[in-house]
């Protein structure tokens, strides 16, 4: 998997820019329903980002590891990790070479975030499943967190909602917009800064590929894996493609 510079360039920026609180107190509960269900108490946390579910998992008792391809991500995740006063290992490794890096069997691995469609081929997406496979023991969980592509393409939307943050007497705005084509969807993120009275901007770009429930569904069964639910949201109803906003999918790998 190629480097993703978007996330490189966002640093601690991308804390400011993702209203954690809100995110976890929306995710946490279907995430330990989940996990529950599976029993699941060793977790790898792929495409961990700044770690925030990985350490928020963590403070629930689970045993947790993280690991993304960004080293400013890694980095970041551990300063959070520390500031919480919370052991989580946080090792920099992409989707596709997990196994590589790091050792299983874990109970779950979770990958949220839309991050496996950074994954630009049919071939990277099911490596990577087989990767996840790999390290989990048989019958174990597998959770993903995709955005619904197949929605944005249908509705032609293209601008996602504004995120602001400010911290004394700086600002941030962070206005995001997508580029649609059913092969590649590029997204856009301007960040602008206002600090000592004065704003300045930089944008940062990268390119995602829509992965529709259909060919994840193949994907899993080919990578190994069965009983397979796809949820449209946290809220763990059906999904739909034409109304859902999200794509969870929860998958136990055959044993």
């Amino acid at each position: 998997m190629a480097a993703v510079p978007l996330y490189d360039d966002l640093g601690a920026d991308y804390d400011r820019f993702v209203d954690w609180g809100s995110r976890l107190a929306l995710e946490l509960p279907a995430i330990e329903k989940v996990l529950g269900q599976a029993e699941a108490r060793s977790l790898l946390d792929a495409a961990c980002g700044t770690g925030r579910h990985a350490i928020a998992l963590a403070r629930r008792g689970y045993r947790v590891v993280g690991a993304d391809l960004s080293a400013a991500m890694v980095e970041r995740a551990r300063q959070n990790a520390q500031a919480e006063g919370v052991e989580v290992p946080f090792f920099q490794a992409g989707l596709g070479e997990l196994s590589r890096h790091l050792a299983g069997p874990f109970d779950a691995v979770l990958c949220l975030g839309h991050s496996l469609p950074h994954l630009l081929s049919a071939a990277e997406v099911e490596a990577a499943l087989h990767d996840f496979a790999s390290l989990l023991r048989p019958d174990g969980l597998l959770l993903i967190q995709n955005r619904n592509d197949e929605r944005l393409l249908r509705q032609g939307q293209r601008f996602l909602p504004l995120s602001t943050c400010r911290e004394g007497d700086q600002e941030w705005l962070f206005f995001r917009f997508l580029d649609l084509d059913p092969q590649r969807i590029a997204f856009h993120l301007v960040t602008f800064h206002r600090e000592k009275g004065e704003w300045r901007y930089r944008v940062s770009s990268t390119i995602h590929r829509p992965l529709p429930r259909e060919e994840m569904e193949t994907a899993l069964r080919r990578a190994g894996f069965d009983e397979i639910s796809c949820y449209g949201s946290w809220q763990l109803e059906p999904f739909d493609p034409e109304r859902s906003g999200d794509l969870v999918v929860v998958a136990r790998r055959s044993e």
